[in-house]
């Protein structure tokens, strides 16, 4: 993906049909070309901004946006060892997202609707087995190279798959992505222990929050928690007033299967459609994309919601808010509404990047946070899934 710009400018495709509708929607609308063109227009000149996030010339029109986007559709996800791996989309939007132009249009409900299409028909390519030309030995671009193992160590010895067979036996980039961890590899904290509450993802603890509010200014600094812009206003909100959201966030590297965090039955699920590509403007602009607006995107980015009534009394009704970011929406959900899990159980997944997410608790729950020595924000280390994350007492 580094080398995207340069080859744009040597062979320019014509574009595929989803890139052409989202050409025609920018140009067609008058409000979306003036934004489009504005959002690079607004990007500082002087460096950094002169070079995108990742240090490539900063993209300068959408014409050019467009061009890229075009040679993206087709292209697999290289191991980089930077830390917008697996996100080459977000490298294009990095600065223009934190302009006002660009707030403004990728909040626009018609923007992020071509948006997902384009996301969608990319995973259409990442799930085939076209996408595993990436699944190699090269040192330095390789997901079994020398770079990529100092990331991922013990790979093999973690995660099911056969080092014997091509690609490791994948059948894509998303099975790549999606793979499972090895029978023992993330053993259940106090399976027998209801009062035991483990970690939902693989993640590192990015915030935890008390006496969240019904509303509240989520685009501020602080980026609080707004519970009914947070659940979409679902009717089972009441529940939550004045409770708890701890929240994780998950990179690309992580293990992105959902766990349950409690015993208990799935009484509802949705998936939220929303923003792709916006970050909060009270953070200026953010070289890591949303990293930096993770409070603000729970309310605004597309999203699945799990309620469980954990068998626990003490615990009782909570949510797992499951946040795409950038790139990283497909959410899926693999449970049913009525179906008894077990804590450990998998509930679902994230496909195609990194992620964030939340579990939210009533104002009645009493919680003994276990961050194993970790201090929340954006440079924590990641706690296993199904490690203990908290405990409930009466």
């Amino acid at each position: 993906m580094n080398n995207l710009i340069a080859e744009v400018e040597t062979d320019e495709k014509p574009f595929l049909p989803v890139i052409e509708e989202f050409r025609n929607h920018i140009e067609t609308d008058p409000e979306i070309f003036m934004q489009f063109n504005l959002m690079f227009e607004q990007v500082p000149h002087k460096p950094p901004y002169n070079k995108d996030p990742t240090g490539k010339p900063q993209v300068r029109s959408y014409h050019h946006m467009l061009q890229l986007l075009n040679k993206i559709m087709t292209k697999s996800l290289e191991f980089d060892s930077n830390s917008f791996v697996g996100i080459p989309i977000c490298t294009i939007f990095g600065w223009p997202m934190g302009t006002p132009a660009g707030s403004a249009a990728f909040l626009n409900v018609k923007v992020n609707r071509q948006l997902k299409k384009i996301l969608n028909e990319w995973a259409i390519f990442l799930s085939s087995e076209n996408s595993r030309y990436v699944l190699n030995s090269d040192p330095h671009k390789g997901w079994f190279g020398k770079d990529a193992q100092k990331e991922l160590p013990d790979f093999d010895k973690e995660f099911i798959c056969n080092p014997e067979l091509p690609y490791h036996g994948f059948k894509s980039w998303d099975d790549f992505f999606t793979r499972e961890f090895k029978n023992g590899k993330r053993p259940v904290a106090s399976p027998d222990d209801d009062s035991v509450i483990v970690n939902a993802c693989e993640s590192s603890p990015y915030r935890i929050a008390k006496n969240i509010k019904r509303l509240d200014k989520f685009w501020i600094k602080a980026q609080s928690y707004s519970l009914d812009h947070m659940l979409a206003g679902d009717q089972l909100s009441d529940n939550f007033v004045g409770g708890t959201v701890y929240q994780g966030f998950l990179s690309a590297l992580n293990y992105h299967r959902w766990h349950s965090p409690v015993c208990g039955k799935i009484v509802k699920t949705c998936v939220i459609d929303g923003s792709y590509y916006s970050e909060a403007l009270s953070e200026g602009f953010d070289p890591t994309g949303e990293n930096e607006s993770q409070g603000y995107i729970v309310e605004l980015a597309t999203r699945a919601l799990i309620f469980i009534e954990a068998d626990n009394t003490d615990i009782g009704l909570m949510c797992i808010i499951l946040v795409g970011m950038t790139e990283i929406s497909s959410c899926q959900i693999t449970v049913y509404e009525g179906q008894h899990v077990s804590k450990g159980d998998q509930i679902g997944m994230f496909h195609y990047g990194g992620s964030s997410h939340c579990l939210l608790f009533g104002p009645h729950v009493k919680l003994d946070f276990d961050l194993h020595g970790c201090k929340p924000g954006l440079n924590s280390k990641n706690i296993p899934v199904n490690a203990r994350i908290a405990t409930v007492y009466k």
